[in-house]
């Protein structure tokens, strides 16, 4: 019982990871606040991201680490990083150097459910 009062109201970071040894991380535009993506980060993906400064992930598909823009540039500076209540999630503010998504959009979360049908978002 312990654990959870100081996990839910405590100053520790006790990062609480699902059964695969992941956290949600949701990664939003640190001025405009837009949500830019959603991820998932291990242990390892977590103390990179803090000794670096730039956003690393687990890659699920992959099964190994991930540094967002290694291959295309488009890295994630991590300005700051907000734990939820349960420390089962996090959310990253960032500055983007470029287009977040893998499509070339600046946000993985460029189309919304009209119906059933996905349209563009307006901007």
């Amino acid at each position: 019982m312990t654990d959870t009062i100081e996990r839910e109201t405590g100053k520790t970071f006790m990062p609480k990871w699902d059964e695969k040894g992941l956290l949600s991380a949701v990664v939003i535009h640190h001025q405009t606040r837009e949500v830019l993506m959603v991820a998932f980060m291990d242990a390892e993906a977590l103390t990179a991201t803090r000794e670096t400064g730039i956003a690393h992930f687990h890659s699920r598909s992959r099964g190994k680490l991930w540094k967002k823009g290694e291959t295309s540039g488009h890295i994630l500076e991590v300005r700051e990083i907000r734990v939820d209540c349960d420390q089962d999630a996090l959310v990253l503010a960032c500055s983007p150097a470029g287009p977040t998504c893998h499509t070339g959009a600046p946000s993985c979360f460029y189309r919304v459910l009209d119906d059933d049908v996905l349209q563009p978002v307006k901007t």
